[in-house]
């Protein structure tokens, strides 16, 4: 588990495809080493990957087509900047929010601009994942926890903080038609389980069926 807290940024180092897959190499001057062991967890823009190797100040990881297929990834390049989070401890604290590193879909910056000293951004996220969005609720953009000020249809916006954009690839990478890692909020998906579940178990004589919840926008 993560909490959208970036620690550092690394640079991609190596791509090498290896049988189908691809192993990843990530350096970063800015990452605490000291307790990474093989095995551990480390999102990479959002995204959750195991540690195989490990260097002095880098690490390799080894790719799924999966993970190729469904997140932004198959546009890295060598040479790009990514946000690094280490999975989180019992004793961390949690500044963001509930992530689990699990990239649900690949969203597209369609606006950029300047708004006071923040950066105003408009992310369109795919038509299945806006279900799960809601204003001022969280949502993780390449791993950053943010917070979404406001939802039109598909898209959400976000007003991006001078930190933020400093410590995360945000100044760097993103620009109008940039792909980015969407994670949607963990208990938005759990509560809409939670209500399928509940829809072919209640009982008939309390008035709630399926089509009551769908028709009052608790499932679509």
């Amino acid at each position: 588990m993560f909490t959208g807290i970036i620690e550092s940024l690394g640079c991609i180092k190596r791509m090498d495809t290896v049988a189908g897959d691809v192993r990843l190499v990530i350096e970063s001057d800015s990452l605490d080493f000291s307790d990474v062991q093989l095995g551990d967890s480390i999102a990479a823009n959002g995204i959750c990957l195991t540690v195989v190797d490990l260097g002095e100040k880098s690490y390799a990881v080894d790719v799924s087509r999966e993970t190729l297929a469904r997140t932004a990834m198959q546009n890295w390049s060598i040479g790009d900047t990514v946000n690094l989070e280490k999975a989180m401890l019992p004793t961390t604290r949690f500044g963001g929010h509930i992530v689990s590193g699990h990239v649900d879909g690949v969203g597209r910056i369609v606006q950029i601009k300047k708004d006071a000293r923040s950066i105003y951004i408009e992310i369109e996220l795919p038509e299945d994942l806006k279900r799960y969005t809601a204003t001022k609720g969280s949502v993780t953009a390449d791993g950053i926890s943010l917070t979404t000020n406001l939802v039109k249809d598909n898209i959400i916006c976000l007003n991006i903080i001078p930190h933020t954009a400093k410590i995360t690839n945000i100044e760097r990478h993103w620009r109008v038609g940039s792909l980015v890692n969407i994670e949607v909020d963990v208990v938005a998906r759990y509560l809409e389980r939670l209500l399928q579940g509940q829809a072919d178990t209640i009982p008939s004589s309390t008035g709630i069926t399926e089509a009551f919840l769908a028709e009052n926008g608790f499932m679509r």
